[in-house]
Order: structure tokens, then C-alpha cells, then sequence
């Protein structure tokens, strides 16, 4: 079965940039669609962004034009790009990939926007 290891997150200042990996390990991967969530303190986790088997993508209006997923079939891999990041954009950010009846999470990695 797929396990997902994320990478990448920090300390960034209004307006940088960050990119955050997650690694895929076990058979399949290509199959699976992934999800991006993310949980501000306090807050719920919420969904950001995410990337289907074929590489269809989806981004909530939020970080529209800002974020991009993409992900590699071969090596197994799923990138997240962030750019012109917000304070209110901080938060612990997460991978999770869905087949069928199969749901795995990434042990997240946080990300911390300062003013």
C-alpha cells in the first residue's frame, strides 16, 4: 500500500515562496488521486488544493493563482509550488492520497508566513 512522506515547509516572509514534497512509497501510486489540506491553529482543516490520477487539478479560490500541485508518476512524487505567500496562510499543510476505499495521510509539514 501507498505511504505518503512529506517534505519541505519553514519559516517564509509575506510574499515568498516555498515548495513542499510528498514522497509516495509502495505500488500504485499513479492511480491514486491526491488532495492538499491544510490546519491553521484552531481551525479546521480545510481543503487547498488537489490533483487526480491524470493530473487534472483543482484549487480553492483562496490560493488560486498564488499555489500549484503537480506530481510525477514515475518517480513517485507530488510537488506543491507556493508563491506569494500570506500570514494567513500559515498552517500545517498535508498530502492525502484516496483509492477507492484507501485513504492515506502524510505526517504534514507546517508552513509559517511572517508579517
Amino acid at each position: 500500500q501507498v505511504q505518503l512522506v512529506e517534505s519541505g515547509g519553514g519559516v517564509v516572509q509575506a510574499g515568498g515562496s516555498l515548495r513542499l514534497s510528498c514522497a509516495a512509497s509502495g505500488l500504485g501510486f499513479n492511480l491514486w488521486n491526491v488532495d492538499w489540506y491544510r490546519q491553521a491553529p484552531g481551525k479546521q482543516r480545510e481543503l487547498v488544493a488537489g490533483i487526480t490520477s491524470e493530473g487534472v487539478t483543482n484549487y480553492v479560490d483562496a490560493v488560486k493563482g498564488r499555489f500549484s500541485i503537480s506530481r510525477d508518476n514515475v518517480k513517485n512524487t507530488l510537488d506543491r509550488q507556493m508563491n506569494s505567500l500570506k500570514p494567513e496562510d500559515s498552517a500545517v499543510y498535508y498530502c492525502n492520497g484516496v483509492w477507492r476505499t484507501y485513504n492515506r495521510w502524510g505526517q504534514g509539514t507546517q508552513v509559517t508566513v511572517s508579517s
